[in-house]
């Protein structure tokens, strides 16, 4: 993305990849080539996030198994976070243990109470290959944490255990867009 420029405003609308499909449950593939069609896959996640009103999307949730993702996501303090992560790296999850309510758009509509913790480290790339190191707290820490979890193979679904996971699963079968 070039400076200034409004991410997401020249991607597409991409379909969202729902619970069922097996993309979401397979570790993503590293990115080697980091040239105009990652570019455009950027551009196309970010489309879709702001679409679906989401503040991440990882790209096996368009159907994609490559490791990127995307965020604008506010933290605890109402600090807006925007960016995205080409082959992160979770390289810290720590502090305190807080469940909170965790959705995802791959799961419509559903929520759960979620444990997370409340301080995460992301280490990656850019687009354009260059290096970085995302720092989050609070619900940033949480979304940072959820994003790199979708390219693992793994859904907040999977932090969930007891009642809180067949309650989830029973919202699931009961779902429209349930398979």
């Amino acid at each position: 993305m070039r400076h200034g420029s409004i991410p997401g405003a020249r991607g597409r609308v991409r379909p969202l990849t729902l619970l069922g499909d097996p993309v979401l449950r397979r570790p993503c593939r590293e990115v080697t080539d980091f040239g105009p069609e990652l570019a455009a896959l950027v551009e196309d996640l970010f489309a879709t996030m702001y679409a679906a009103r989401g503040v991440g999307l990882a790209a096996n949730q368009v159907g994609v198994d490559l490791r990127v993702f995307v965020y604008d996501c506010p933290d605890d303090d109402d600090v807006r976070h925007l960016g995205h992560m080409v082959n992160p790296r979770l390289v810290e999850a720590e502090g305190v243990s807080l469940r909170g309510p965790e959705g995802c758009l791959s799961l419509p509509g559903l929520e759960a109470g979620t444990e997370r913790y409340d301080h995460a480290v992301v280490e990656g790339f850019t687009v354009t290959g260059e290096p970085v190191t995302v720092h989050g707290t609070g619900f940033f820490a949480r979304c940072l944490q959820h994003e790199t979890d979708h390219l693992e193979g793994t859904l907040y679904a999977d932090h969930l255990t007891g009642w809180r996971r067949r309650k989830l699963m029973r919202q699931v079968a009961g779902a429209p867009w349930h398979r």
